[in-house]
Parts: C-alpha cells; sequence; structure tokens
C-alpha cells in the first residue's frame, strides 16, 4: 500500500470527520437535536450509514451518534520513519470518509444548499439518488442493458477528450456519474460548453461540484445490496461482498487527487470499486478488496475506459449497426425538440406505420433494404415532414407468428438507441424524428431500415434467418398498407387475447433479477406479467427459443394441486432447484399464502389492510402516503430481497386488470386504495373487468390520496359508497 496514498486518505478522512463535526454541532444549536431529517424519496435513513452499521439516523442527534462510528476509523498520519502496509488504516479512513460525507450533505440538505444550483448557469444538479429511480433502473442492471456505472470525478485535459471519455462510456451502456473538480473546471461544466444534454434521460448524470458529491454515486451502490439483495443492515461484510460480486462500478480520477479525492477513493475501494487516474500516481496492484487493482494509471484518454472496464473485470460486447453516428441504449432518452429537428415521420403530422410480419424463408432477401416512393432523396433532403411506413419481414426456421410483437416492440429501441433519432409510441400512432446533427454526420432514409435490419437480426439471432426491410414514403402507399397493418393487428390481438393460464401447459421463469437478488424467482404466466413489468408469457417463450440456456426457462405447470390459490406440482418443483431452496411453494392467484417473491424492481405494491378487509396498490413513483402509514419507498423495504412476505406483494402494473389478479382472495373486488394516477392509468381495460365482476362503478368505489391518506378515513368513505370488500368473506 503506498503510504502517499494512506496519508493523504488519513488526512483527508480526519478533516472531513471535523467538518462534518462542526456542521452538526452547529444545526443541533440552530435546530435541535430533534429535528428530523430525511433524504428525498428513500426508506434507508442515510444508506451508507444504514447498511454498514445498521443505525438509522433519523434526528440530527442521530447524526452525532453517528459520527461515534467514523471516529472509530479515524488514524493518525503515518511517521516518516516508519514504514508498514498501512491498508487497514487507509481502507478504515475510507469508510469514516464515507459516513462523514454523508452526514455532511444531509445537514446541507437541511439548510437547503443541496441539490446545489450553479450561480454562473443556474444548472441544479441531480443531487441524491432516490429509491424511485434506482428501482426503475433495476431491471436495466439485472438485465445486462446497463452493464455497470462509472464515477468521472475532475475535469479532462480539454472539453473534446471530457465529450469522448463520455461518449464512449455511453456507447458501452455504462451509466455515468460526474462530481468534482480539478483547476477550477468539472466535467460537467464541459460537457455543458459542448451542448451535450446530461440527465437520467441520456445517462449522464452530474451529481454536484465536489468530490463529496461521489457519496450519492456509493449510496446508491449500497442501497443494492438492501433493495434487491436482501441484505441486513448493520451486516457489513455481506454488504460489502455484495457490491465487489454484484455491482460493476469504477471510478476515473482525471486530474491531480488531493486528500478528499484519496480519501474518498478508499472509500469506494472497501466496496470494491477500483479507480483509474489520468496522472502520474502510485499504483496498487495486490488484488483482493477489489477483483484485480485498486488503484491504477492511463494517461492516454483512448485507453483510460478501457482500462478501467478492464480493472474491474467488466466484459461488454456492443452490438453496433453501421451507422455514422453513435448507438446504444444510453441515447435512448434523448429528446428532439422542434428547433433541432431536421424531419420528422408520423405523429399526426404525417401518416405512418410500423409493421412486422413473419415470411416464409424464400420470400425473404436476407438484408435488403428498399426504398420505396417518388423522388425520395430529394424530398429527405428538403427535410420537414414525411409520410412513412415500415414493414419489417422476418423469416426463421424457430420463428412463431406469436413473436411478431415482439420483434414490432423493438423498433421503438432499435431506432431510439441511434443518437440523433427519436421513436415513441407503436403500430400506427408511431413517431419518428431525425436531428440536424444527425443530419449533419451523415444519416440517411436508408439508416432506418440499416438499423431495423441489424438490431433484429442481433436480438433475434436464433430465431430469424433473415430479415428484409421496406420503407415507405408515398401518402397512398403509406394509407393502404396502414390499413392492412391494421387488419393484421386486430387479429394478432384477438389470438393472443386467447391466451389463457389454463389454455397452456408450460410457464415460464425470469432468473434475470437473480444477478442481484439470488432467491428471487419470477413465474410469467399468459394472464401474469413478470412483475417489472418489462416481460410477458410471450418474451419468456421468445427469450428461451433466442437462448436456451439463458434468464427465461421453461417451467412445466404439471398437476394442478389447488385451482383456487393456483398451485402446480411442477411450478414447485422449479422453484425449489431456481431458488436454491429458499422458495419451495408458490401460490400465483393469492397475496395470503405462499405469494409470489419480489426482487425490488416491482413497478407496484399490494398490501392488505385488514381493517378494510380489502387490498391497496400503490405503483412506483408514487410519493404520498398510504393507508398503512407508509410511503412507497419505505413499504418497497419490506418487500424486496426474494423473501415471500404473506399480506404484501410486488406485481406489474398490467397485472391489475388480468382476470386472474388476486382470484383466490376475490379478485378486483378486494381493491379499495390506489393512487388516482395509478387509476386513470388503469381505467379503461379496469371496467372491463369491474363489470365481469358484477360491480360496473368499482372504479368510483376505490379510494385515492384525494380522498383518505388513512385507514380511520378509508373505512368511512368505504362504508359510505357501500364497496363490496366490506360484504366479502374474511381475508383471514
Amino acid at each position: 500500500m503506498s503510504k502517499l496514498i494512506a496519508s493523504a486518505a488519513i488526512r483527508g478522512a480526519n478533516g472531513l470527520v471535523a467538518q462534518a463535526e462542526e456542521m452538526v454541532e452547529k444545526a443541533i444549536a440552530e435546530k435541535g437535536k430533534d429535528f428530523a431529517f430525511e433524504f428525498p424519496d428513500t426508506a434507508y435513513y442515510l444508506p451508507m450509514i444504514y447498511a454498514m452499521t445498521g443505525f438509522p439516523v433519523k434526528t440530527v442527534g442521530d447524526m452525532k451518534a453517528a459520527l461515534g462510528f467514523a471516529k472509530e476509523l479515524l488514524h493518525d498520519e503515518p511517521e516518516d520513519n516508519i514504514w508498514k502496509p498501512y491498508l487497514g488504516e487507509a481502507l478504515d479512513s475510507g469508510m469514516a470518509t464515507l459516513f462523514a460525507e454523508e452526514i455532511i450533505l444531509a445537514i446541507k440538505y437541511i439548510y437547503g444548499l443541496e441539490p446545489v444550483k450553479d450561480p454562473d448557469t443556474g444548472y441544479v444538479y441531480n443531487g441524491f439518488i432516490t429509491d424511485t429511480i434506482q428501482r426503475n433502473l433495476g431491471i436495466q442492471l439485472v438485465d445486462g442493458t446497463m452493464p455497470g456505472f462509472a464515477a468521472i470525478i475532475g475535469a479532462a485535459p480539454t472539453d473534446d477528450i471530457a465529450v469522448n471519455i463520455c461518449r464512449e462510456l455511453q456507447e458501452k451502456n455504462i451509466l455515468t456519474f460526474l462530481s468534482g473538480q480539478s483547476n477550477g473546471d468539472s466535467v460537467t461544466k464541459q460537457l455543458q460548453r459542448k451542448g451535450i444534454e446530461l440527465g437520467w434521460d441520456t445517462r449522464i448524470v452530474p451529481l454536484g461540484p465536489d468530490t463529496e458529491h461521489t457519496l450519492y454515486a456509493l449510496d446508491w451502490a449500497i442501497r443494492a445490496s438492501l433493495i434487491f439483495g436482501g441484505k441486513k443492515a448493520g451486516d457489513f461484510k455481506e454488504h460489502l461482498k455484495y457490491q465487489k460480486d454484484r455491482v460493476f462500478a469504477f471510478a476515473v480520477v482525471l486530474g491531480p487527487p488531493d486528500d478528499i479525492k484519496w480519501s474518498t477513493g478508499a472509500g469506494a475501494i472497501n466496496m470494491g470499486f477500483p479507480a483509474v487516474c489520468d496522472t502520474d500516481v502510485p499504483v496498487i496492484h495486490p488484488t483482493g478488496v477489489c477483483i484485480y487493482e485498486e488503484v491504477d494509471k492511463e494517461f492516454d484518454h483512448a485507453k483510460i475506459v478501457q482500462k478501467a472496464i478492464e480493472v474491474r473485470g467488466l466484459k461488454i460486447i456492443v452490438e453496433k449497426p453501421p451507422i455514422p453516428v453513435a448507438y446504444g441504449p444510453a441515447f435512448e432518452g434523448e429528446r428532439i425538440r422542434k428547433e433541432d429537428m431536421f424531419i420528422e415521420f408520423g405523429g399526426q403530422r404525417t401518416p405512418a406505420f410500423e409493421w412486422a410480419r413473419m415470411r416464409e424463408l424464400e420470400d425473404v432477401e436476407d438484408g435488403k433494404i428498399a426504398i420505396v416512393g417518388a423522388n425520395v432523396q430529394e424530398r429527405y433532403e428538403q427535410g420537414g415532414q414525411m409520410p412513412l411506413g415500415i414493414v419489417i419481414d422476418v423469416a426463421g426456421r424457430k420463428m412463431q407468428k406469436d413473436f411478431e410483437s415482439i420483434v414490432e416492440r423493438k423498433i421503438h429501441h432499435n431506432i431510439n438507441e441511434a443518437q440523433g433519432l427519436w421513436h415513441m409510441g407503436q403500430r400506427d400512432v408511431n413517431w419518428v424524428r431525425i436531428s440536424k446533427a444527425a443530419k449533419g454526420s451523415g444519416i440517411t432514409l436508408e439508416d432506418i431500415g440499416i438499423i431495423q435490419a441489424t438490431m433484429v437480426k442481433h436480438r433475434f439471432k436464433s430465431i430469424v434467418d433473415k430479415v428484409q426491410v421496406t420503407l415507405y414514403t408515398d401518402e397512398a402507399d403509406v394509407n393502404r398498407l396502414r390499413d392492412e397493418a391494421r387488419a393484421a393487428y386486430k387479429e394478432r390481438d384477438h389470438r393472443l387475447g386467447a391466451l389463457t393460464d389454463d389454455a397452456v401447459d408450460t410457464f415460464y421463469s425470469c432468473l434475470l433479477c437473480q444477478s442481484f437478488a439470488p432467491a428471487h424467482v419470477c413465474v410469467i404466466t399468459p394472464e401474469r406479467l413478470g412483475l417489472c413489468g418489462a416481460y410477458n408469457w410471450l418474451d419468456g417463450k421468445a427469450a428461451y427459443e433466442i437462448d436456451p440456456t439463458g434468464g427465461n426457462q421453461p417451467v412445466p405447470k404439471g398437476e394442478l394441486l389447488d385451482p383456487k390459490f393456483g398451485r402446480y406440482t411442477g411450478v414447485d418443483d422449479y422453484l425449489k432447484k431456481a431458488s436454491g431452496g429458499a422458495v419451495e411453494t408458490l401460490n400465483l392467484y393469492t397475496i395470503m399464502e405462499n405469494p409470489m417473491t419480489s426482487c425490488g424492481c416491482f413497478e407496484c405494491i399490494v398490501a392488505i389492510i385488514p381493517e378494510a378487509n380489502g387490498v391497496m396498490i400503490v405503483n412506483r413513483g408514487a410519493t404520498m402516503m398510504t393507508p398503512i402509514g407508509m410511503k412507497f419507498s419505505t413499504l418497497a423495504g419490506t418487500v424486496g430481497g426474494g423473501a415471500q412476505t404473506p399480506g404484501f406483494m410486488g406485481i406489474g402494473v398490467n397485472f391489475i386488470t388480468s382476470k386472474k389478479f388476486l382470484s383466490g382472495d376475490g379478485g378486483v373486488k378486494r381493491i379499495v386504495w390506489m393512487p388516482k394516477a395509478l387509476k386513470e392509468r388503469i381505467a379503461e381495460d379496469f371496467k372491463r373487468n369491474a363489470e365481469d365482476a358484477g360491480v360496473p362503478d368499482l372504479l368510483d368505489k376505490i379510494a385515492d390520496e384525494t380522498i383518505c391518506e388513512d385507514s380511520e378515513k378509508l373505512l368511512e368513505y368505504l362504508t359510505s359508497v357501500g364497496h363490496p370488500a366490506l360484504e366479502m368473506d374474511p381475508m383471514f
């Protein structure tokens, strides 16, 4: 261990703990020791302190107590004439630094100093990362779409180098957090000067202008083991092991490190996150705390990202179509405003549609891109607006008619992942834009076809042998073919609507979240999609055909043991094996006995309200108090981690409108409370189910936050409207 690094980390930790202590004493004097505080939208108090020590910091007085943990980890700076390994002291100082930084930032929140607003530009940094954002991105972390995240600290030598580093991370689908400064500049400011769009949509997230703001990224990381891993607060060894083994993060330090950067870096090394610097720093190569090296250096900025990826042990393979702009999921959130737009298609401006259709092998010319229309190039070069019909013909020995909709849904992602291209909607309500910048880079109409042909073959390589794309640009052709497509949509919907749990003999599992929640197994049926909302039964079926050894496996139903609650011998047998014995039985249609486990990616939580003889549903992103006395963020902390929790269950939104929703408990008539926005979102399909259940006005009888947020007022409302749950058999 380098004495220089250890000394800097120890100095940094001592200075930050002293600063935190001074700020806490000031806050106690001005606010009182009982002044309550919590970071925005989290159930985990001050997450780093909570995970490592088990101590929930709820007040300013608690912050003073928590500083005691940091003080116990402080050391004196090494003497010049004594040489020793220093590793333990440096790592202790790193953890003390994280505790102190967390308290410092919490105090700043109390005084309205966080998130930071840049005094010169007015730009507001992200600040603390909420539980909602973490859960929203959970599925991307577990399915490999987002293989890891990087923390860039400091500033690059030039603005162009800063852009190139971040672009490379985007193209490799790595989420990037920005913090810190170097010589009065920062990567955030460098990107802003170059007009680069920042934020969650583009996966470049500025946390704050100081090195201490890196703590927000580490707080994000540590909550993964709390939310998805089910690790207990205070079990620091398990948390740190989880971070090293399952959370793939690293730091890129640009510019000379100071004491605070070294001490914060030592805290990150505790978690298994290495750092690569662009300056001549001492390296730490012995492995153990991290998978490979802890600290390394790379002076060539064109190689620094790849160096960091190698040091962290990440394996990244990116498929990119041969087009003249950058490509990857990081560009999906990019917006193209009207003033930045070169041309657009659809969006009720012009006729448009998109249609994937299965063909025989001999009817498809693989890789062919055809553009049909008069004066296409001339009209495209004029910009503005054009009609557009996208027809993707696919053929393959394993291709099935049921997979058409899955291929079609990916059109959205295929286009959006191209920098400077934007897509919204689907089928005959689609909308596509190309930016002026993309046009300037050489994007053509043909490239839309090239993107589809390349990515359909890549995403569905095991079931699609040939792809041919035809783009129609004349209004008459688009209108004629759109009518044909609409007939195909209708026939497809009718066919898929007939799929029920009883009509198939095989369900599918989803094990993608086991990378974060090892005991969790999702069982996906035709009438119950995955709790993340991203995978339905057909997705599971197609995924198995694409990768027979992947995360979606067939689950033979076996013998039906309980028709009311939905228990099958085949499902139980599979669960025992896939969960490593953690889960032995599952009832698909009840919340009360052996319900589905949850990982943490769920779109909604269903929770029993005993006094109402029913259940409430609260969706991710809802911030109001619920009738059981907990907000979504707090409630979510009791549901995830791969455990079965009778009376509580994570679900996908669309399961609410399934005929199998809690059918063993009485179905939709058990729902007594939902957020207003969720009621509006599902209203059309829900009303059909309510009518089938004999209560056509059920949605109006379900309370929301505009009516009540506590159980007493809820019961009054349910009684006044005659909610059917009050007359049903007791739930337990």
